[in-house]
């Protein structure tokens, strides 16, 4: 199956770096390959390694709150975010909330083309009609300081939580949980907003059980592991680094998943995608099930993907999950058309990629605001620069979605852009590889001019060429369905902790496009005996000539009608090379 959100094509751009070394494959087993600085501890992802909540600030004043809601019987609304992060942080509060003996539990999703993003005033006035005592945010609302002061004035409580960075001002709300917030000493600063949520949960049991709450009730205390289905998910859908914390939680979410033990949801659109739960990775969440359910938020309303990881009932999952599937090809095929006009516009400008501008911006008034965020993930994977793409969201104002390469945090560069412009830029948040923005239409000339310079104050014209990374040259022999599962076992692999890449010269037998954008082939080892499918997403065509190339790949496992088989997934390709010796 192929890669969606945030997969690119692997030969545009690209240079191999080879440092010359082989090892035996049997390190693999310890990760020696690619994090030679990673300790056996750091290989241990069992639930006892999870860093404690104690070390996450904010906890006490969250777990309070909630503590009064739940055992007072109050309302509680939790306010969501439009992507998988947000949905799957919604629907893990909602079913802990729940199993903690909440009986008053709402949830709103700001639609993202009424609303926007996070708790603005306009959606509080939404969740006023609810009358709830307690309003919980999640993966928003550090942002949000004129909609807690909002929700406050109306009588409401207000808990954040959230994962973004921070601006000077903080909301005034009354108990705020972050672990980027000044002064915060918790380790895993990467942590999801799905993540946060987890913690605030388990902060909140721990007082309930201190209290006597279960016991009292007649409740069976909960097992909270059995939401990691959820913070696996989300996790790996935000494409947050993927740190020792984050690797416990996603390994024993896709443990739990593999036993069968998850939400209808998440097997539903597994199914949908044409994954195997049994066998589900990493990349099948961030490539399969993340996509049709940030669909939802793109087009349509994620209320769709938050009710269907709510469900009990496996039918309405599916149902729902076959919305969802629908959803994320129409959002393909609006993709491919921006992309195509973007990559026109680009052409237009009948510059060279070395006179292209450093920090690329592209505006369309006919861009859909709910794909701009993709459109510019893969005109960066192109062009490898920063780049931010804008639509129309209302008169006269424009959204824009912004995506980094490394050495630039985005966030800080827009913030700098603001700083040295002030009232150029209006409301803007994010990572330091992701980020949003709103402007004034008229100001996008000026915008565009200042994020180039802004940019080019950080990343020279040499910071502007893709490096793919190689481990080795593996032997004949170790292109192998063992070596494969070895791999695929040392997983979970990700953002921050990539998943091994080979490279190795080959001789193409045979080649295909399929999917209209794949390249589909049949290779040997040059010189080899044995043949072994690989295929290039994002790739309709071959260098030519192209009976032999030169290949930077992963080493997977492809199931496919029930044949289990090792296969090549290309990374990049170019004309045959030699190798260094060992």
């Amino acid at each position: 199956m192929p890669p969606e959100d945030g997969a690119g094509d692997g030969c545009v751009g690209v240079k191999v770096d080879v440092p010359g070394t082989t090892r035996d494959v049997s390190e693999l087993a310890e990760l020696d390959l690619v994090h030679e600085h990673v300790s056996s501890a750091e290989l241990d992802y069992s639930l006892g390694q999870l860093l404690p909540p104690t070390q996450l600030g904010g906890l006490s004043g969250a777990a309070g709150l909630l503590q009064a809601a739940v055992t007072q019987g109050q309302r509680i609304v939790v306010v969501g975010d439009f992507d998988a992060d947000g949905a799957t942080s919604c629907a893990l509060c909602l079913r802990a909330l729940r199993v903690m003996g909440a009986t008053d539990v709402h949830y709103l999703v700001p639609n993202r083309f009424e609303y926007g993003y996070g708790l603005t005033p306009e959606i509080v006035a939404v969740a006023a009609r609810l009358q709830p005592d307690l309003v919980v945010t999640v993966d928003n609302g550090i942002s949000s300081i004129a909609g807690v002061a909002a929700a406050r004035q109306l009588g409401m409580r207000v808990l954040v939580t959230d994962h973004h960075l921070p601006a000077e001002q903080l909301p005034e709300a009354d108990a705020i949980v972050n672990p980027n917030l000044p002064g915060d000493t918790f380790p895993s600063k990467s942590l999801a907003g799905v993540g946060v949520a987890f913690y605030v949960m388990l902060a909140l049991r721990a007082r309930l059980r201190e209290q006597g709450w279960f016991a009292e009730q007649q409740l069976p205390e909960p097992n909270l592991a059995q939401f990691l289905d959820l913070v696996a998910l989300g996790t790996v859908a935000d494409v947050v680094p993927l740190d020792h914390n984050h690797r416990v939680l996603v390994q024993q979410g896709l443990q739990r998943m593999r036993a069968g033990h998850c939400v209808p949801g998440i097997r539903a659109l597994l199914e949908a995608s044409g994954r195997n739960l049994s066998s589900c990775v990493a990349t099948d969440l961030g490539f399969a099930v993340g996509p049709r359910l940030n669909a939802a938020g793109r087009l349509d309303d994620m209320s769709v993907g938050i009710e269907c990881l709510l469900t009990d009932d496996p039918a309405v999952a599916r149902e729902m999950a076959t919305q969802l599937d629908a959803l994320n090809r129409d959002r393909r095929e609006i993709e491919s058309d921006m992309q195509a006009q973007a990559m026109q516009a680009i052409a237009a400008l009948d510059l060279d990629e070395d006179r292209l501008p450093v920090g690329l911006c592209l505006f369309d008034p006919d861009w859909h605001q709910g794909v701009i965020g993709i459109l510019a993930a893969r005109i960066k994977e192109n062009f490898h620069r920063p780049v931010v793409a804008f639509a129309r969201s209302s008169a006269g104002e424009l959204k824009g979605s912004a995506r980094s390469v490394p050495g630039l945090h985005i966030r800080d560069a827009l913030d700098a852009v603001a700083t040295r412009h002030p009232g150029l830029v209006g409301r803007f948040g994010g990572h330091a590889m992701a980020a949003g923005l709103t402007l004034a239409e008229d100001d996008y000339p000026a915008f565009a001019q200042a994020f180039d310079a802004e940019v080019a104050r950080h990343l020279s014209r040499d910071d502007l060429s893709t490096v793919i990374y190689s481990d080795v040259e593996l032997a004949e022999s170790e292109l192998s369905l063992d070596t494969a599962q070895l791999l695929r076992d040392a997983s979970p692999w990700g953002q921050a902790f990539p998943e091994p890449v080979f490279e190795g010269n080959f001789d193409v037998l045979s080649h295909y496009v399929v999917g209209q954008r794949h390249m589909k082939m049949m290779v040997r080892p040059l010189g080899g005996e044995h043949e072994i499918d690989a295929i290039a997403f994002n790739t309709p065509e071959l260098p030519e000539p192209c009976r032999q190339l030169h290949m930077a790949y992963r080493l997977d496992v492809n199931e496919y009608r029930g044949r289990i088989s090792a296969q090549l997934i290309i990374e990049y390709i170019g004309t045959p090379r030699l190798v260094a010796p060992a």
